[in-house]
This record gives C-alpha cells, sequence and structure tokens, in this order.
C-alpha cells in the first residue's frame, strides 16, 4: 500500500473544484498507473476559501464509488497558499516508495518545490 500526495489549486466555483480534483486524480492515476479499483481512499483538504463544491463528488463522477472519501477543511494557517485542494491517495501498489509520483499542479507546484524535476 502506499499513500500519494497531491494538490491543485482552483477557484471557487463548482465547476473550477470539480475539474481540478478530477484533473488532479487523473494524473495521480497515470502517473503511478493505478486502476479505479486499486485505490483504498481518497481524503480531500480544502483551504477555507472553498467551499463551493465538495472535491470528493469529481472521485464519485470519475467512477470511483467503492474507495473511502472524506472532505475536510485545511488548517488555516497565516500566510500559507490559498484557494488549494490537497489529496491524499492511498492505494493498493507494489511501487517502491522512492517510485511513487506526488502531483502538485497550476500553482500549488510551489508548494512542492523538491519535486519540480518529477514533472509536476
Amino acid at each position: 500500500m502506499r499513500a500519494i500526495r497531491g494538490a491543485i489549486t482552483a477557484e471557487n466555483t463548482q465547476t473550477d473544484i470539480l475539474e481540478g480534483a478530477e484533473q488532479l486524480l487523473t494524473q495521480i492515476m497515470l502517473r503511478n498507473n493505478l486502476a479505479i479499483d486499486d485505490i483504498i481512499s481518497i481524503t480531500f483538504t480544502c483551504t477555507k476559501d472553498l467551499n463551493a463544491a465538495y472535491p470528493a463528488a469529481a472521485a464519485r463522477n470519475m467512477g470511483i464509488v467503492r474507495a473511502a472519501l472524506m472532505c475536510v477543511q485545511e488548517m488555516d494557517v497565516a500566510g500559507s497558499m490559498a484557494k488549494v485542494v490537497r489529496v491524499c491517495v492511498l492505494a493498493e501498489a507494489n511501487t517502491a516508495q522512492t517510485d511513487v509520483a506526488h502531483v502538485y499542479l497550476r500553482d500549488a507546484a510551489h508548494l512542492r518545490p523538491d519535486l519540480q524535476d518529477e514533472d509536476c
């Protein structure tokens, strides 16, 4: 089992949150060679300024209907990046931890500059 992290920025609209979450999950699945049945659970967090939609709805729309999904609000830390959807995907994978591809898209790529070389 592996934990795969990721994040994407979004505007506070239902469309942008859902499209962003789907884009993020799609890239996580592609880059880590995951099938829907490999996904055990996904925890989504959103910064307090994103409240127009539950990002888990995007996972359900993609067919991820058997995995446990949860949405929670991210800690509101002074000076932190706004408008961010984060995920932690737990999946059945035989990948070495060093080969897991964590995915940070749009402005969220700035959250993990150490992964810039990994085509985030």
